[in-house]
C-alpha cells in the first residue's frame, strides 16, 4: 500500500447546542450560508477535501500542511 501525508483538519462551531436551542432555523440557515459563501470556497481554493459533514462540525483533508493552516487561519 503506498503511502500519502495528509493534514487534517477538523472544524466545528462554538457554541451551536446554544444557538440552536434559542433559534433553530435561523441557526441552519446561517451555518448553510457560512458553508456556501465561506467554508467551502475557502477549502476548495486551498485544495482540501470535504470527508464528512457532522451537523455543526466537519473533517477537511488537505495534502500540505501549509494550506490546512491557511484555510483555517482564513475561515
Amino acid at each position: 500500500m503506498a503511502r500519502r501525508l495528509a493534514a487534517i483538519m477538523m472544524a466545528d462551531v462554538v457554541g451551536f447546542s446554544r444557538l440552536m436551542n434559542g433559534d433553530e432555523l435561523g441557526t441552519l440557515s446561517a451555518l448553510q450560508k457560512h458553508r456556501a459563501e465561506v467554508f467551502d470556497p475557502v477549502i476548495a481554493a486551498r485544495g482540501g477535501r470535504v470527508v464528512k459533514l457532522m451537523g455543526d462540525g466537519a473533517l477537511v483533508e488537505f495534502t500540505s500542511v501549509v494550506e490546512a493552516v491557511e484555510a483555517a487561519l482564513t475561515i
